[in-house]
């Protein structure tokens, strides 16, 4: 369900070098990622890169329905995207896009703070609507942050956390 009655914050500081700035409908800087087959396999469980018009596509539908940040690391006094993720209480879809980035703590990082948001907002449930078993790095990011499986689904399962 859209949370269009939530105002969506500018900016979500994580920490001193890491923060969710709102989308800006500019998804300039995302294409490269998507148009990577490996990002692609652990975002859609296949292996078909995106073109722009379906980036824009995707942007426009994860916009309508939760909060759209890009996520960004302080780099050489420059705030550089590398990812993006998108709450809403039945979802958290997050992709860290730069693979030079992954594996670093940066996705949980970024799962605390959105739940922190949920928690603000008077959330009692978080959903992660879907995480594939063929990506064991997102399902250990959100397990590591207390979700835990509460449905199988075709590809992996869903997974719950109560706040």
């Amino acid at each position: 369900m859209p949370i269009k009655n939530i105002e969506q914050l500018n900016l979500i500081p994580v920490d001193e070098t890491l923060r969710l700035r709102a989308f800006d409908g500019i998804p300039d800087c995302a294409l490269g990622w998507y148009q990577d087959v490996d990002t692609v396999w652990l975002v859609d469980g296949n292996r078909v890169p995106y073109t722009e018009t379906r980036l824009n596509a995707m942007y426009s539908w994860l916009h309508d329905h939760g909060e759209l940040y890009f996520i960004q690391v302080l780099e050489n006094g420059t705030w550089k995207p590398i990812g993006d993720v998108t709450f809403w209480r039945e979802d958290m879809p997050i992709v860290i896009g730069d693979p030079e980035y992954r594996g670093k703590g940066i996705g949980g990082r970024v799962v605390a703070a959105l739940i922190q948001r949920g928690r603000q907002l008077g959330y009692e449930k978080l959903y992660v609507n879907e995480i594939y078993d063929h990506n064991p790095g997102s399902r250990h990011c959100f397990e590591k942050a207390g979700f835990r499986a509460c449905e199988k689904t075709e590809k992996g399962n869903r997974f719950v956390l109560e706040l």
